[in-house]
């Protein structure tokens, strides 16, 4: 029976292996994490990530041939193959501060991975990294290698938040490179092996490390600058009284274009968008590319403009001060379908409007107040490190309350922002939210969901990204 073992238990080690172990009955997968509450989370009635589909799948084959545990070196030990998923935070200091990825998680994990192993092992990559950090890795556990063979892999992953256990099921393609020797495309050959029992194996792609580690990077930088593109258009849109969505809608009709990550909005989230382009920011500046380097951190500056725009616009709005006054947060998850707050756009909004001295209360139907409280009072990048090594208890926002119901936090609000697309914010009764405001009561809609015309006729001011301005929002200064 092969065996694998997942380094890391978190949104792409969890979902990844429990999706294998469903489509291979004939393989033993244990997911292993030196976090006891993570893994007593993966083996309760309650997971640790909420993704549609997610619960059936685990449950399915969890103790058959599905196993969490915190025994790493056991389960390492017994592999035939080694997934390595754990965090690459941005680092904070040191060389490369603010844009280069932290190894040292990985580091720790080759080198125990060397320490433990008694067989010869095929190690993959599935935690996002920068180009050549296989030759790194190859290097640790070569030199540590007491005559064991470890072939190293890179299979990123390419799953979207809401949608990875349909994205795993029925991927657009799988990607694994590998060394260009014979023993390279022997474990390439394995790892495509497991694949290919539910994968079409035309979808599965075989390149050079190089190859497969730097189109991950490429993949969600392109994907970024789409909705940055958009979004720029968003703000030439309000000045000129076009609609982004209608100038969104005829871009995406050409073939070319597609109308994928054309959605106007408050800016992108996620764990990986923003860390991946510093990175890619970082190699090209290591390489003396200086100019590429310039052009993908503009993604990110655009980004940043989006969200600072947003306050902007609340702020001047209500009489150029929202101090003391109640603002409704709906929605705080990075989209819709995932509790995943990291990098939220909904962080900067209410970190502005807090600058401002405004009260929030905020409502997302998957996110806890624990969760929001340490978002909101940790230093930037705190998030990607594992649980046990970010702060310890988070200083809680006073002027922050987390509420569990759309109408309780709409109560007695000055204006509302929605901050993420929850399906359930589109069917909310804006009339009985109108009625218990405060008036003037203003909607400012961050992710264009909400119907325009008929929130004007029940009284509201809506401003809504990109769209034509109301009457009240034209006599304002234009919002830089």
């Amino acid at each position: 029976m092969v065996k694998i073992c997942c380094i890391g238990a978190g949104y792409v080690g969890g979902p990844t292996m429990a999706v294998i172990a469903f489509k291979c009955p004939a393989i033993e997968v244990a997911v292993v994490d030196i976090s006891v509450s993570r893994i007593n989370a993966w083996n309760s009635e309650q997971l640790p990530i909420y993704e549609p589909g997610l619960d059936d799948v685990v449950k399915q084959c969890r103790g058959k041939n599905l196993f969490f545990s915190t025994d790493v070196e056991k389960h390492v030990a017994e592999a035939d193959i080694v997934f390595v998923s754990v965090n690459t935070p941005t680092k904070t200091q040191g060389l490369g501060a603010g844009k280069a990825a932290d190894l040292t998680y990985w580091e720790s994990a080759a080198r125990m991975i060397a320490d433990v192993s008694k067989s010869d092992k095929i190690v993959v990559e599935k935690s996002t990294v920068p180009v050549k950090t296989a030759e790194a890795i190859e290097k640790i556990l070569t030199h540590n290698s007491k005559k064991i063979n470890f072939q190293i892999l890179s299979n990123p992953e390419f799953l979207a938040e809401g949608t990875a256990i349909q994205d795993l099921f029925n991927p657009d393609r799988v990607l694994i490179g590998g060394r260009e020797t014979p023993e390279g495309a022997k474990a390439i050959q394995a790892l495509k092996d497991v694949y290919a029992h539910w994968v079409p194996v035309e979808r599965i792609i075989c390149t050079n490390l190089w190859s497969a580690e730097l189109s991950k990077l490429a993949a969600n930088a392109f994907l970024a600058q789409r909705i940055s593109s958009v979004n720029a258009m968003s703000a030439l849109c309000e000045a000129t009284g076009a609609d982004v969505t209608q100038v969104s809608h005829a871009v995406g009709k050409d073939s070319r274009i597609g109308p994928k990550f054309l959605n106007a909005s408050v800016g992108f989230g996620g764990s990986c968008f923003q860390k991946d382009i510093l990175n890619l920011v970082y190699i090209c500046e290591c390489n003396g590319l200086s100019e590429v380097a310039t052009y993908w951190k503009q993604v990110i500056k655009v980004n940043d403009y989006q969200k600072t725009r947003f306050v902007n616009r609340v702020v001047s709005s209500m009489f150029n001060t929202v101090s003391g006054k109640k603002i409704a947060i709906l929605g705080f998850a990075f989209k819709k379908d995932t509790g995943d707050t990291r990098e939220t756009p909904a962080i900067d909004v209410c970190k502005g409007l807090l600058g401002d001295k405004a009260r929030l209360s905020i409502y997302d139907p998957q996110v806890s107040e624990d969760q929001i409280q340490r978002d909101l009072s940790m230093k930037k990048f705190d998030w990607d490190h594992p649980v046990h090594l970010q702060p310890a208890s988070p200083m809680s926002v006073t002027q922050v309350s987390v509420v569990w119901d759309a109408y309780e936090a709409t109560k007695d609000a000055h204006g509302i922002c929605i901050l993420t697309e929850w399906d359930e914010f589109k069917k909310l009764d804006y009339q009985r939210i109108y009625n218990n405001m405060q008036k003037p009561a203003f909607v400012f809609d961050g992710r264009n969901i909400a119907d325009v015309e008929k929130l004007r006729e029940v009284g509201f001011i809506v401003y809504s990204i990109g769209k034509p301005l109301d009457s009240w929002l034209k006599d304002l200064p234009a919002v830089a």
